[in-house]
């Protein structure tokens, strides 16, 4: 697990030091800086796999290809064995060498080859090309700008605001993005000269010609017919996650499981401590101030499996603590989980360098019950259209906009925090600058989400849904929050929920195999067949900021000191529209989450300012 940067020509390129050590945390075992002439690969490494061997950049024996990794490949020793029966030669132990080597075979058809979570850069010397990539689901991260004639490219957006004079124009798309979604969708970034690469797309730059392409090499599968029983898919299942669990665990380093008690944290323990070995490592993190806690239900599957428990008790998060916190990222992300994801990804450091998480059991397994909120659901009922075309025309109270929507449209209002309603709370207009209106689009709020169920047949189904949700939410929030908050402290976070025998297994399911009975239903089976009771039996939880008590308490001063200066910090808000968000999330008349939105937006623009 690591940070990349690279510079293909640019005046940037003398600059390139500086920019790695914005991505430092991410690799703090070994930086390095490689010159190639019109090329300079940089890498800051944490090793995992091969301490002694697996240096960055790796160059290839006769100096042509020469990558920066970042990520973890699974099946390599398996490649490697197929790549030794074509002739290659190793001279390390490294996942990287073999996909050093794998390209040199088989080009951009090593891709569909690789179990793993990657970002990866490839200079061709003899070409004077670049190729690069990322993983299937955008488990890690890879940000690009072609700028002064060149290429620059790097792990996060951190290394493009440490270089002397990098353009740092807000792309106002992003923003708009941010403000419905809590994120920054892909390809925006919140600085207009950066583009983030999607998952499963590669990218291709010539330095001679200056010519960049991006294709994407794997797409989402849409569901297929099933004939299979219960027991059929359960058992696979069964099998596919024991596989991908057993894949994960290789590590040179001390290796642990984040376990929150809930059901995909909890299997995850069940199938590494079937895998063996010594004691296996668990953390959990308890909350004073939840108003739950599941520390409980953790310290029963830990003493199932006879795990070395860890339960850490969640820090105060004071008004410093949060605006250091947000400082720390590369682009606003205001899921608020992400504050307790970094103080746990922080503890957990102190005693290993690999966790293995739960993270996607939830959008690959059906595990949110807005899945099954469908357009069918909501047929457009009689005068629906009349009361919307008066509400938008101002001749009826903006507050019955959403009884004049239907289908589609209604969902789309439930599923952004704001949106491209030109009336009522969620009118995200209302909250920009004039000047910034036009250029962020409104109307293409949510796009990329949408255009995933265009792509996927068009209907808004429970298959569709979730489908939808992979290159979105699942990438661009809960992937991107456990990736921020982990290398913040040099942890490297596993998936296996995410691995490919897993995605071969149940991506191509119909919705009806994850719903028989309720959410998540083939995860549910596995959990009453193989955890404790107090596991499955109980309502689900997820990290619970209690925004409430900190937004009127420890938070207050600090939010409301920002909120006094959004003028300067961003120009292109609307101010009042903003600080009345706030008044009205403070009151519980309004949003919280907006709130909570709007303040991190102002407390990261104190540290990295930007130009509308």
């Amino acid at each position: 697990m690591c940070g990349i940067l690279g510079f293909i020509g640019t005046r940037w390129r003398a600059h390139a030091a500086l920019g790695l050590s914005a991505i430092k945390s991410r690799g703090p075992d070994e930086q390095t800086v490689l010159d190639l002439g019109e090329a300079v690969l940089a890498h800051t490494r944490l090793a995992v796999i091969d301490l002694a061997g697996g240096h960055q950049p790796m160059t290839s024996a006769d100096g042509r290809h020469t990558i920066v990794f970042n990520g973890e490949i699974y099946n390599f020793a398996e490649l490697r064995n197929a790549l030794e029966g074509k002739g290659h030669v190793f001279a390390t132990r490294s996942d990287t060498e073999v996909l050093l080597q794998g390209y040199r075979e088989w080009g951009e058809g090593l891709l569909p080859r690789l179990d793993g979570m990657f970002a990866f850069a490839l200079w061709d010397r003899m070409e004077r090309r670049l190729f690069a990539a990322r993983d299937a689901l955008g488990i890690k991260p890879l940000m690009y700008g072609a700028v002064d004639g060149g290429l620059v490219f790097a792990s996060t957006l951190a290394p493009f605001l440490a270089l002397p004079d990098f353009p740092r124009r807000l792309d106002p798309e992003a923003l708009r993005d941010y403000l419905a979604f809590q994120v920054a969708l892909a390809p925006h970034t919140f600085l207009a000269a950066v583009q983030q690469l999607p998952p499963a797309h590669c990218l291709r730059f010539d330095a001679a010609s200056g010519r960049l392409e991006t294709s994407r090499w794997w797409s989402i599968p849409r569901a297929r017919p099933c004939t299979d029983d219960r027991e059929t898919l359960v058992v696979r299942t069964d099998t596919a996650i024991r596989e991908s669990v057993k894949r994960q665990l290789v590590a040179d380093v001390p290796l642990g499981a984040f376990l929150s008690g809930g059901i995909d944290s909890s299997l995850m323990v069940r199938y590494m401590a079937e895998a063996g070995g010594a004691p296996l490592k668990t953390f959990s993190l308890r909350f004073a101030d939840a108003g739950f806690d599941e520390s409980a239900h953790a310290q029963a599957v830990a003493a199932a499996f006879g795990c070395e428990h860890h339960v850490l008790d969640a820090p105060a998060i004071d008004a410093d603590t949060f605006a250091a916190t947000i400082h720390d990222l590369d682009q606003p992300l205001a899921d608020p989980a992400y504050v307790m994801t970094h103080a746990l990804a922080r503890l957990t450091r102190e005693h290993v360098t690999v966790a293995i998480s739960g993270d996607g059991g939830d959008e690959v397994f059906g595990g949110y019950p807005r899945f099954l909120d469908t357009e069918d659901r909501h047929p457009q009922r009689p005068g629906q259209a009349l009361l919307r075309r008066l509400v938008e025309a101002g001749l009826l109270p903006a507050g019955l906009l959403r009884r004049g929507l239907w289908g589609q449209d209604l969902l789309l209002y439930r599923r952004g925090e704001l949106g491209p309603w030109p009336v009522g709370r969620k009118n995200l207009a209302a909250y920009l600058a004039p000047d910034i209106r036009a250029t962020a689009r409104p109307e293409n709020t949510l796009g990329l989400w949408r255009d995933q169920i265009a792509e996927l047949g068009g209907k808004m189904d429970a298959a569709t849904l979730m489908r939808a949700d992979l290159w979105t939410y699942l990438s661009e929030n809960c992937l991107a929050k456990t990736d921020r908050a982990s290398m913040a402290h040099g942890l490297e976070v596993r998936v296996p929920l995410l691995g490919q025998p897993v995605l071969e297994a149940t991506l191509g399911l119909p919705a009806e195999a994850h719903f028989a009975g309720g959410t998540k239903a083939l995860l549910t089976e596995l959990a009453r067949r193989h955890l404790p009771e107090t596991v499955w039996n109980r309502p689900k939880h997820g990290f619970s900021v209690p925004l409430d008590k900190l937004f009127n308490g420890p938070w207050r001063g600090r939010c409301e000191d920002a909120l006094t200066r959004i003028e300067q910090l961003a120009p292109f808000l609307d101010a009042g529209a903003a600080r009345r968000a706030w008044r009205d999330g403070l009151s519980r008349r309004g949003s919280r989450r907006l709130a909570y939105t709007l303040v991190v937006l102002l407390l990261w623009l104190e540290r990295h300012g930007l130009s509308a």
